[in-house]
C-alpha cells in the first residue's frame, strides 16, 4: 500500500480503469479526495478474465501504453486486483498500481481522527496488506513508501513480515476492544435514562454532518468531500417537548465498501443497529441518489440493521429546486413519504422536527386501564405524553403517545 505520509504535495497522475461509467465517476471523485489527479480514464466494454492480469493481452497493452502517452505516476483499477495481479500490473507499467479498495482505505487513513477510528484503520489496512507483502519487495517498494518490516528480499523475510504483521492485527485488535468495550458501556447509560437515540445513515456526502448541525445547533465539521466524517458525533436534539433525544452522525456508505472496513468499523456501524430509529439521508440533487439508496439499504442489511424503524430524508432541495431534473422526478414518485428538506436553508426541518418529537413520544391512542392497575396509568405520566384522562366505572380512559419502550406493558389496554 502507498504510504501517503511520503508523499509530495503536487497532485499525482492517476490513469482510472473501470467497467461502467457510474463506478468511474464516483472513483474520480474518490481520487479528488485524496488530492489527486485524473488525467484519464479508461472503459471495459468486456473483460476477459485472464490469469495474469485480469483481462486480455491486447488490452493491457492498451493501458500501459497510455499510462506511458499520459505520463501516467499510477493506474487505479475500479475493481478489486488480486495481489498476483497487482505484481503483474506493475512490473508490466513500471508504475504503482492499486485497486479503489486501497483508494477507500487511504482516504480513511486521511480522515481518521480519533483512537477508535485511528485503530479500526489500521486494521483495515494490515488485513489488506497481508496477501500483499510478496509484491512489496523490489522496485516498487520505493515507490510505494518502504516495506513493511525490515528492508530484505526472500522467503524468509517475507515469512518474517508476514508473522510480524499477524502480530500487529491482534495487537491492534485488543487495542480496538478496550474501545468498544467503553463505546458499549455509554450505551447502556443512554439506555437506563431512557434516551431515544436517532442514528444519521446515507451515501458519503450525502450532507449527513450538515443535518446533524441544522437539527442540533452543533457545529461538527463538514466538507464537501467523500468521507470527511469517519467518527460518530452525538449531539442532543434541543426540543421544548422532548429534551432526551440524541442524534449521532455515522461513516457514509459508498458502493463496495470493502469488507475489511466493514469488519474494523463494525463498533461504529453498530450505532446504526442499536439506535431507536435511522434517518436516511440522501442527497436529493444528486444524479445517483436511487442508485445510493440502494447501497445504503444494502448495507444496513449487511450490518443487520434492515428491520430498524426509519424516516427517509431527500437532503438538497435547495438545489433539487433549481435544476428539476429527471432524479428529483424519480424520487418523488419513488419515495412519496419522504421528507424534502435543506439543511443548508433550513427548508423543510420544522417538519421533520415535529416528525422526530412524534416518534419520541409515540403513536397517539386510547387505553382503559383498570383501577386496580393505576401504578401502569403513574409510569404514562411520568414517561410519555397524556392528553385526556377520565375516571369512570369499568376504568381510567385515557389519550396518550406511548413511547417504543413501554408499548408491550401498555398494549393489553389499548382500545381497538
Amino acid at each position: 500500500m502507498i504510504d501517503i505520509r511520503n508523499e509530495e504535495k503536487e497532485k499525482i497522475r492517476c490513469l482510472l480503469v473501470g467497467e461502467d461509467d457510474k463506478g468511474l465517476s464516483e472513483l474520480k471523485e474518490l481520487i479528488r479526495t485524496l488530492g489527486m489527479q485524473t488525467i484519464q480514464t479508461i472503459t471495459l466494454t468486456r473483460r476477459e478474465i485472464q490469469p495474469a492480469y485480469g483481462m486480455g493481452t491486447g488490452k493491457v497493452q492498451e493501458i500501459a501504453a497510455l499510462a506511458e502517452t499520459y505520463k501516467a505516476e499510477c493506474i487505479i483499477f475500479d475493481f478489486e486486483i488480486e495481489p498476483t495481479k497487482q505484481r503483474n500490473w506493475e512490473k508490466l507499467a513500471k508504475i504503482p498500481v492499486f485497486d479503489r479498495q486501497e483508494v477507500i482505505l487511504r482516504i480513511f487513513a486521511q480522515h481518521a481522527q480519533t483512537k477508535e477510528a485511528v485503530l479500526q484503520v489500521e486494521l483495515a489496512q494490515l488485513v489488506y496488506s497481508l496477501p500483499r507483502l510478496a509484491h512489496m519487495y523490489g522496485s516498487m517498494a520505493r515507490q510505494r513508501g518502504g516495506n513493511y518490516g525490515a528492508k530484505g528480499s526472500g522467503e524468509t523475510q517475507l515469512e518474517l513480515d508476514q508473522r510480524a504483521v499477524r502480530l500487529k492485527i491482534q495487537e491492534v485488535k485488543k487495542k480496538l476492544a478496550k474501545v468498544i468495550s467503553t463505546r458499549k458501556t455509554q450505551r447502556k447509560k443512554r439506555k437506563r435514562a431512557e434516551l431515544f437515540t436517532v442514528t444519521l445513515v446515507g451515501y458519503t456526502n450525502a450532507g449527513k454532518s450538515s443535518l446533524l448541525n441544522a437539527l442540533t445547533g452543533a457545529q461538527t465539521f463538514v466538507e464537501d468531500k467523500l468521507f470527511a466524517t469517519l467518527d460518530p458525533t452525538t449531539r442532543q436534539f434541543s426540543s421544548q417537548k422532548s429534551g432526551n433525544i440524541l442524534l449521532t452522525d455515522t461513516v457514509g456508505f459508498i458502493n463496495n465498501l470493502p469488507h475489511s472496513l466493514i469488519d474494523a468499523f463494525k463498533s461504529t456501524l453498530e450505532e446504526a443497529i442499536n439506535a431507536d430509529l435511522l434517518l436516511i439521508v440522501i442527497d436529493g440533487a444528486d444524479q445517483e441518489a436511487l442508485h445510493h439508496y440502494e447501497t445504503v439499504v444494502s448495507v444496513l442489511r449487511e450490518i443487520g440493521a434492515e428491520g430498524k424503524d426509519r424516516i427517509l430524508i431527500l437532503n438538497k432541495i435547495d438545489l433539487t429546486e433549481k435544476t428539476q431534473n429527471l432524479t428529483t422526478i424519480q424520487l418523488a414518485s419513488t419515495f412519496p413519504g419522504a421528507f424534502k428538506v435543506s439543511a443548508e436553508t433550513g427548508e423543510g426541518l420544522d417538519t421533520l422536527r415535529n416528525e422526530l418529537e412524534q416518534r419520541f413520544q409515540g403513536e397517539l391512542h386510547d387505553y382503559i386501564i383498570p383501577l386496580q392497575d393505576v401504578i401502569v396509568l403513574n409510569t404514562i405520566r411520568r414517561k410519555c405524553s397524556l392528553y385526556n384522562e377520565k375516571w369512570l366505572e369499568d376504568g381510567i380512559h385515557i389519550t396518550a403517545r406511548v413511547r417504543a419502550e413501554m408499548l408491550a406493558s401498555v398494549t393489553p389496554y389499548l382500545v381497538h
